[in-house]
């Protein structure tokens, strides 16, 4: 089978050829149809990631598609079944072997597209926003990179938690995908000054951050008391250097997210929130967007989509449309 991933550390990406994996205990199989690319894919490729697997190493952690087999110990979900799965990897390929419990049974009404878009990207807004910020109706939330992949679900997620939303994003293309999910108020980070705008429109009871470097610097400033600072990771480049003497003066909250860390030592926490979010998908409340469909052939290109921030929202591949 064909797989795309790594064979050192800092090597290029690309496409092998493969032996189809027997799924062990506790694992199941699946026939991938589509998987979803993160930010994480990136830092996996260059070692850069919480977690660093021996090479060699296939990318992609949010797959879906048909389980095709079971390993020992494993009763379901049953093969022909259609799943999604939150994979530490392995999603990059025609075939993968996942542990069971890391698999969720997709609703009738879910494309595996869709599938491969949802967990990750939802996941990580709804538990930031609902868990770990606790947003509350009528609150200010300001959302960093508002439209690439993780931004636009919280822009969407936090609207509907009854938010006022702020999105701040780089161009037209973005600003309306952000407007179309939802956002009350666009900023454009490369021809505003964030700190003045987001104080003109009240300041921010919530910030959410997937970016760092000197949109989280104006965005701290723009904090009202009692602020709280969601840390979702570092796309611009350069890690958020926290300030504490100021966090005691303003009274201001800073929280890291790490989704797949819920997986080890809390997966109800997942579970529950995944419930949520497909309920949502299922009434039509939430609809991913996908800016790049690429074949598993491309995937190369794909992940370059992401690098240069070329993408708005999420960008997927298709491994049954391998070239």
């Amino acid at each position: 089978m064909k797989a795309f991933g790594i064979t050192e550390y800092g090597g290029a990406p690309h496409l092998r050829d493969v032996a189809v994996p027997e799924p062990g205990p506790g694992e199941l199989r699946v026939r991938i149809a589509a998987c979803g690319l993160n930010f994480a894919d990136l830092l996996m490729a260059e070692g850069r990631y919480q977690e660093r697997p021996d090479p060699p190493v296939t990318l992609g952690m949010e797959p879906a598609g048909v389980v095709d087999a079971l390993g020992p110990g494993v009763e379901g979900p049953a093969p022909g079944t259609r799943v999604a799965v939150f994979a530490s990897g392995g999603g990059l390929a025609e075939f993968g072997c996942f542990p069971a419990r890391r698999c969720v049974v997709l609703p009738d009404a879910m494309s595996f597209e869709d599938a491969a878009a949802f967990p990750i990207a939802y996941g990580t807004s709804h538990v930031a926003l609902d868990r770990r910020a606790r947003l509350r109706p009528e609150e200010t939330l300001l959302v960093l990179g508002a439209g690439g992949g993780v931004g636009l679900t919280a822009v969407e997620i936090g609207k509907r938690m009854g938010a006022r939303v702020i999105a701040c994003a780089r161009g037209t293309a973005k600003l309306n995908a952000a407007r179309a999910a939802g956002a009350d108020h666009l900023i454009d980070s490369d021809a505003a000054d964030l700190k003045a705008e987001v104080k003109a429109l009240g300041g921010a009871d919530v910030v959410y951050d997937p970016v760092g470097g000197d949109l989280f610097d104006a965005a701290f400033r723009a904090t009202n008391p009692e602020a709280r600072i969601l840390v979702i990771g570092f796309a611009g480049g350069r890690v958020q250097q926290i300030p504490a003497n100021h966090l005691l003066v303003k009274n201001v909250n800073v929280l890291g997210l790490y989704w797949g860390g819920y997986l080890a030592f809390r997966p109800d926490v997942v579970a529950e929130s995944l419930a949520t979010l497909l309920g949502w998908y299922v009434e039509g409340g939430l609809r991913p967007h996908i800016s790049y469909r690429q074949p598993l052939a491309r995937a190369g290109e794909a992940l370059e989509l992401l690098r240069a921030r070329k993408s708005t929202g999420k960008v997927v591949v298709l491994a049954d449309g391998t070239e």
